[in-house]
């Protein structure tokens, strides 16, 4: 069963630019390039890399990338934009890579689509070198279990509250924007945390992400609910 990429490709392609949605260039961007930092990573695997744009935003900080996608029209227009990079078919499920192949592995809002995280979060962490990074940026579960319902509005349409409901429940569900009409995956922040720890990660980095720049009415939105994550976790290096 599609879960709604393939056609949406080409909505998502027109409404994301260069410099991303708000919430990617107000909220994860400075958090995910600060983490990379300036020669800390010198190969990395962009996981679900969609039209290429943070496989760009690597590049422009000196690391060599490789980026997987699995959607036809996303992958094509990864290699269109970017005529010179790596844009390769693949799924995270099964990453067609040698083992201890990257210092870096990226998930940029990727965990959220992929129905078996746990089989891609192992399959991340067997391509990370020893002392390599898994750095996550994901949903939190706080947004996701209310994400298809939206806001709770009063009468005259102001928003009241974000619900949160059915938390523990690991469940799918649509969420539709712009054109945009995608199946993710809610789960409970517990989920991801043990399947890091079995994998024998170990947390360097943990943020629940304010914006750092935008307008207000954005800002004062995101700042009512806690709504994207992002992690860091090592592969413990070899003593």
């Amino acid at each position: 069963m599609s879960n709604g990429w393939e056609q949406s490709a080409q909505a998502w392609i027109d409404s994301i630019g260069e410099r991303g949605d708000w919430a990617r260039e107000h909220v994860l961007d400075p958090v995910m390039l600060e983490r990379i930092g300036t020669g800390r990573f010198s190969n990395a695997l962009d996981v679900g890399c969609g039209e290429g744009r943070f496989c760009r935003m690597l590049k422009s900080t000196g690391v060599n990338v490789v980026g997987i996608e699995p959607t036809p029209q996303l992958l094509e227009t990864a290699s269109r934009r970017d005529p010179a990079g790596d844009y390769r078919s693949g799924r995270a499920e099964r990453l067609e890579f040698e083992s201890a192949s990257f210092d870096l592995v990226v998930s940029y809002l990727t965990l959220l689509d992929i129905a078996d995280f746990r089989t891609a979060v192992s399959e991340m962490t067997r391509v990370l070198k020893p002392g390599g990074s898994l750095l996550i940026a994901n949903l939190t579960g706080f947004a996701s279990a209310g994400a298809a319902q939206g806001w709770v509005r009063d009468t005259d349409g102001r928003p009241l509250h974000f619900p949160v409901d059915n938390y523990l429940e690991e469940a799918a569900f649509w969420f539709q924007w712009a054109g945009i009409r995608i199946e993710n995956w809610h789960r409970p922040l517990a989920a991801y945390m043990e399947t890091f720890l079995k994998c024998g990660l170990q947390l360097t980095f943990f943020s629940e992400p304010d914006s750092v720049s935008g307008d207000q009415a954005h800002r004062e939105r995101f700042r009512r609910v806690p709504w994207f994550v992002v992690m860091e976790w090592q592969r413990p290096a070899i003593v």
